[in-house]
């Protein structure tokens, strides 16, 4: 089964792409996708939208999973992140894909056994449950929340929204 997992930012989303088969676990592809920061915040958002569809339309993934957003201290850049998320839950649900939603100290805990690491013990973490996967910040939180979707899909909570 081939899975996304997505780490939602306004101006960069990680994305990971792996292949699951019983609890072997293969990486497909890694990537961000870069959002400028100029022009209004309703452009960006359209550029987000397309770029995380683009990369589900060429990926082909069968569930998508995305990782919770936690509150900032500064409240406008908590809403401006909570419009990104959206657009990001969006563009798999509008292709279709069951959408699964993971706090992030459970994406971390997955993957390094412990709730509060850093991003670089996920790195170095991702790289040794995927081989050979040299994927730095954002494209390897991505990847944590795909295997963290691995680990948990049996019981995991889809997102249910009326899109």
């Amino acid at each position: 089964m081939r899975l996304i997992g997505l780490d939602p930012g306004l101006r960069l989303t990680g994305w990971g792409v792996i292949d699951v088969d019983g609890n072997r676990l293969r990486h497909v592809a890694h990537g961000v996708v870069r959002v400028t920061t100029t022009g209004s915040l309703a452009e960006r958002l359209r550029e987000l939208f397309d770029g995380v569809a683009a990369v589900v339309e060429a990926q082909c993934p069968l569930e998508a999973a995305i990782e919770e957003t936690f509150v900032n201290v500064n409240p406008g850049s908590t809403l401006k992140l909570g419009q990104a998320r959206g657009v990001v839950l969006l563009a798999p649900a509008r292709a279709g894909l069951p959408v699964f939603e993971y706090a992030a100290n459970l994406v971390k805990k997955s993957v390094t056994g412990a709730g509060h690491a850093d991003k670089r013990q996920i790195a170095m973490m991702v790289g040794r449950l995927l081989p050979g996967v040299d994927a730095t910040a954002d494209a390897a939180d991505a990847l944590a929340v795909a295997i963290c979707h691995a680990h948990h899909r049996a019981t995991a909570k889809r997102v249910e929204a009326a899109l």
